[in-house]
């Protein structure tokens, strides 16, 4: 915009209306300004004044005119049609079009500042050693990255010089207000750039942050907010008197409720109230919502913290040097306790007070039980349970990011390579177990928890099932995209579709699952210098994760191979049609000990505290009215109709194949 400076008759009318500058001469307005708009207002420095015209919505349908009133401005550029109004100090900043200030105490930029960006902070271990740089760009992936392997010196410089040449060029000494942002009642915000759309209303102090809001998703920040050195990315919603300090609060992230939270990433959609945080990598959907929940020195990921749970990390000696890994849909009772260090299986509900140290990651979906003061595993009881299936289908539909540009990359698979991976290893490991154990000992120990012979052979069969009906559903997938295939030499050529790099071990890289090779393959081309910035890393990420379809069914050939002992390539067809009637049922059984679980909510113990006041059948019917019945459950309907469809297409997979002729006629 061309900006001209005032004539004398605007001058003689700004000070005839209170206001008064340093040098009139250094401020500039547009071409349509009207002076008629500002009122009772003070200038220093080089200010640039928008032309202010018609009313701006504040909140609520609360509607002012656009002007300048009652505010000191100092070194500041103001956009088209904002109204600003009684702001103490604004001083060097840029502010867009239609923005509204309004009862503002400071609001400035003091000397050079990267606004929060570059900031070192201590997550997942207190003590240090693992600091994760604050910017703009982070995403899950590129924390986790920088935060487990720094054993890998080369990438982690790497990774550091990708970061610092993001934040240098962050680095300013005037900040930003994007377009249509409103800041009103707030009493301090220095250093903070303030993304377009931003809300913020009744913070206390905002200081050295960035909000990287939009007009997809803003970001909402709230009453009582106290918050340094932090990022905050686009959907982020913090309020309710809530504390943060060295943070990066995620996308679609809720933190409030008088939460405290310091030197902790929050990634997408997770949800903190009224606990505390310290030293967390909190990933995609970490949920604690209950007082007295403390998460230290800890890694997280579609985790739910019941009321009370607590670690600790310190043992009086070198300092708060231990950390613990709980995998991906863990859960804790309340006041569930355990002494850091420890692993914690995917899928695994830890109850009671823990003070062994045990690494349990090779048994997913189980349990961890306080009994007699010993930590006691029970494998795969939380795998046909109704919570664990209820939780899984839950997380894709409480994805709250509207920004098109998802930074985390999520992959929601109850049943990947990674668990299944994972569930292949707790087989061989309670084989082993199972082949060592005396026959007169209750209980064997493995990892630093006790497991009782007795559940090691269901275990096994458990996890058993839970294979087949991955690989069953796996293979069921591509025999149904095979299209137009003549014989069954074409199929097999259809279905064959190896990837070395999908091989092995897969990982959880906060929320998105890949084969470890791949991530070697990707590490290895950021420190050979292939990667140029952190945007085109975050490309080669997002295309491993879009990758995830074709890279899983590789694994899946590799393992079909391993347990049929016979090259995929000349897999008769009574193998695959064994899988597909193995598949529907194992599903049908699955299904049928989660529909068990899941009727033990509408069980007569369940229907304590129904009815006070009544008989038997007031208690029954004051529960079906508030919880309703078993058969007319909508999650009931679900798993029921999904078994019935499993069956039917296993029944029409097996007619295809068993179609097919060897050759084309």
């Amino acid at each position: 915009m061309n900006f001209r400076p005032l004539t004398a008759d605007e001058v003689r009318a700004l000070q005839e209306q209170g206001c008064r500058a340093e040098d009139w001469g250094a401020v500039l307005v547009a071409p349509d300004f009207d002076p008629a708009r500002v009122w009772h207002s003070t200038f220093a420095g080089q200010v640039r004044l928008g032309a202010c015209r018609g009313w701006i919505e504040l909140h609520d349908g609360v509607r002012k005119p656009c002007g300048i009133y009652r505010s000191s401005l100092q070194d500041c550029s103001i956009g088209q049609d904002c109204y600003i109004a009684d702001v103490r100090s604004l001083a060097r900043y840029d502010i867009g079009d239609q923005v509204a200030i309004e009862n503002v105490g400071t609001m400035a930029v003091v000397g050079e500042t990267t606004f929060g960006n570059g900031v070192r902070i201590e997550v997942l271990n207190e003590a240090g050693g693992r600091e994760k740089p604050l910017f703009q760009g982070i995403t899950a992936q590129i924390a986790y990255l920088i935060v487990t392997y720094r054993h890998d010196h080369a990438l982690i410089s790497k990774l550091y010089e990708l970061v610092d040449k993001e934040v240098a060029a962050t680095k300013s000494t005037r900040g930003t207000v994007g377009n249509s942002a409103r800041i009103t009642d707030c009493i301090t915000v220095r250093n903070v750039a303030i993304g377009p759309h931003t809300r913020i209303t009744g913070a206390l102090h905002l200081e050295e942050g960035t909000i990287a809001s939009n007009e997809h998703d803003p970001v909402f920040i709230g009453e009582g907010v106290i918050a340094k050195k932090f990022i905050a990315l686009s959907g982020a919603h913090i309020d309710g008197a809530a504390v943060v300090d060295k943070c990066i609060v995620g996308q679609g992230v809720r933190i409030g409720k008088q939460y405290s939270a310091e030197n902790s990433g929050f990634f997408a959609n997770s949800e903190c109230f009224h606990g505390e945080a310290v030293s967390v990598f909190a990933g995609p959907y970490t949920v604690t919502h209950h007082k007295s929940t403390l998460l230290i020195a800890g890694m997280f990921s579609f985790y739910n913290a019941g009321s009370g749970s607590n670690q600790s990390n310190h043992m009086y000696k070198l300092g708060p040097v231990h950390q613990g890994i709980l995998g991906r849909g863990a859960k804790t009772g309340s006041f569930s306790y355990m002494m850091w260090p420890c692993r914690v299986g995917a899928f695994t509900g830890v109850i009671g007070k823990h003070y062994a140290n045990f690494d349990t990651s090779e048994f997913p979906f189980s349990y961890i039980l306080e009994s007699e003061r010993k930590s006691v595993l029970q494998p795969a009881m939380n795998l046909c349970t109704v919570g664990t299936r209820r939780d899984s289908a839950k997380w894709p539909k409480r994805d709250r990011r509207r920004d098109p540009d998802k930074r985390d990359l999520i992959n929601f698979a109850l049943f990947s390579p990674y668990t299944v991976g994972r569930i292949l290893l707790g087989i061989e490991r309670l084989n082993e177990l199972e082949a060592a154990a005396p026959s007169d000992e209750p209980y064997v120990q493995y990892g630093g928890v006790h497991i009782k012979r007795a559940k090691l052979r269901p275990a096994i069969d458990q996890y058993e099932m839970a294979v087949r009906v991955y690989l069953g559903e796996e293979l069921a997938k591509h025999l149904e995209a095979a299209g137009q295939v003549r014989t069954y030499g074409e199929l097999i050529q259809h279905l064959y579709r190896p990837r070395p790099e999908a091989i092995g071990r897969w990982i959880d890289l906060a929320g998105m699952l890949a084969p470890k090779q791949a991530v070697q393959h990707l590490i290895a081309s950021i420190t050979a210098g292939e990667v140029q910035s952190l945007e085109e890393l975050r490309a080669r990420l997002k295309a491993l994760h879009e990758d995830y379809e074709a890279l899983a069914w590789a694994w899946c050939i590799d393992v079909i191979e391993k347990r049929t002992g016979t090259d995929f390539r000349h897999l008769g067809r009574a193998h695959l049609v064994k899988m597909l009637r193995d598949w529907h049922e194992s599903v049908a059984r699955f299904n049928a000990l989660v529909l068990e679980d899941a009727r033990k909510e509408f069980s007569e113990r369940s229907r304590i505290g129904y009815g006070l006041d009544g008989s038997v059948d007031e208690r029954d019917r004051d529960f079906e009215a508030v919880i309703g019945k078993y058969e007319e459950n909508k999650f009931v309907k679900e798993v029921e109709a999904e078994t019935v469809a499993v069956r039917e297409r296993a029944a029409r997979l097996i007619s295809f194949v068993e179609s097919l002729p060897e050759t084309a006629p």
